[in-house]
């Protein structure tokens, strides 16, 4: 969920307690390359036996690349493309004609502040900036339900002509989500609708990454390191919330379909500040986890911290690609693969989609931006594909000290 101080949900610095780190065991933790198994579940003499497994991008990517949107909206809809919200020269010329002359003007309320919503705002603001569109307003509220209800009504007093927005709970956010509609304002959702509204009289779309097909690539990364029968460990977020809830869909799906071998143990955390001593209480409590999905990249900095204390050498994969998780990609020594979000395109077809309903077009219900495999052999242009923007300096110095694998 490609969602935390790193924020509650992406940027947190997650401690681990000593004491549990000192009884954190893991009887089959180590993660070679020998004795990987393919993605068919047969085991084999070499990671390359499955070209998922392959450590070359050109080899790897293709194959955990899923074929096309693998989740569906969160009222079931089936997946349009960014592509069917593309502006054309027509669209422009009354976009930025604006209001009878007056130019447009959007608020954006996000559920926290951290990587993912300065990827998302990156992408707004170019896009927005391209058409004259103005955004009036940049709100975040800490993942509290209070706050944010605030902030939306805060921003209709603002009057502007639409909102984009991602609720921090989707049902208790609701009534000020319907105010939205009320005041005549259009709404685009980011990743979840609030509950019991509806498209289009409610709001216009929902715009997310597909994390159904995020969770199937962390997946079917992970289970090139699990031998046959044997066990993965899943951290998830352990609250109802649309975007965790289909990356753990995608990856128990994918596990079943393809490694019916492998069980699956879970840890769950409702706190994503303690998912850190979760993880280290998880795996002592299950020394024979062979490896460990978690369901983004704050807590799987937990379960590594806790694993490199103890020198443990378990593969982990996750979700989204923050910073740290980047830097930890570059090194390989722990984190193997990941399935990203692409924030700042995501970003660009929130605007583009709120752009047509401001000039009156009905735009697609939901729209899924298909999810990014990223390996160590693709580093830096996935993170590119990713926020928009170069492999920052951290990350970029632990690539260069792993090159050639890293590129």
């Amino acid at each position: 969920m490609t969602t935390t101080t790193r924020s509650s949900r992406r940027r947190a610095m997650i401690l681990v307690p000593t004491a549990a780190v000192l009884l954190l065991t893991a009887a089959c933790g180590r993660s070679s390359e020998s004795g990987a198994v393919s993605a068919s579940g047969s085991q084999s003499g070499s990671a390359a036996a499955s070209p998922a497994c392959a450590e070359d991008a050109a080899t790897a990517l293709p194959a955990l690349q899923p074929k096309g949107i693998v989740g569906k909206g969160p009222n079931g809809e089936p997946a349009a493309s960014p592509d069917d919200v593309k502006i054309s020269d027509a669209d422009a010329a009354k976009i930025k004609a604006g209001n009878n002359g007056t130019p447009f003007k959007v608020a954006l309320v996000f559920q926290f502040s951290g990587d993912w919503p300065n990827g998302q705002t990156k992408g707004l603001t170019d896009e927005f900036g391209k058409y004259g569109v103005q955004i009036i307003s940049n709100t975040e509220a800490n993942f509290k339900v209070d706050k944010q209800i605030a902030n939306i009504e805060n921003a209709i007093q603002l009057k502007p002509d639409g909102m984009v927005s991602i609720p921090v709970d989707d049902v208790a956010t609701a009534p000020a989500y319907k105010k939205v509609s009320e005041a005549g304002i259009k709404l685009i959702f980011m990743d979840n609708a609030a509950k019991g509204l509806k498209a289009p009289t409610d709001y216009q779309s929902v715009i997310s990454a597909d994390s159904e097909g995020n969770g199937q690539v962390a997946a079917q990364k992970l289970a090139c390191y699990i031998p046959q029968g044997g066990t993965v460990g899943i951290v998830d977020f352990g609250i109802t919330f649309f975007v965790t809830n289909e990356r753990t869909k995608g990856a128990k799906d994918w596990f079943a379909a393809n490694r019916p071998d492998i069980k699956i143990k879970m840890g769950n955390f409702t706190d994503p500040n303690q998912a850190g001593d979760v993880a280290a209480n998880f795996l002592t409590a299950n020394p024979d986890v062979n490896g460990v999905w978690a369901v983004w990249d704050g807590p799987a900095e937990g379960v590594i911290s806790a694993l490199r204390a103890q020198g443990k050498n378990l593969p982990v994969t996750t979700i989204d690609l923050g910073d740290q998780a980047a830097t930890d990609l570059a090194s390989a020594e722990n984190l193997k693969g990941v399935g990203a979000q692409r924030p700042y395109s995501q970003g660009v077809a929130e605007a583009d989609a709120m752009m047509l309903t401001l000039i009156g077009k009905t735009v697609p219900a939901w729209i899924g931006v298909p999810a990014l495999p990223v390996i160590q052999n693709s580093l830096r242009k996935g993170y590119q594909d990713s926020w928009g923007k170069p492999l920052p300096p951290k990350p970029e110095a632990a690539c260069k000290t792993n090159e050639p694998k890293c590129a």
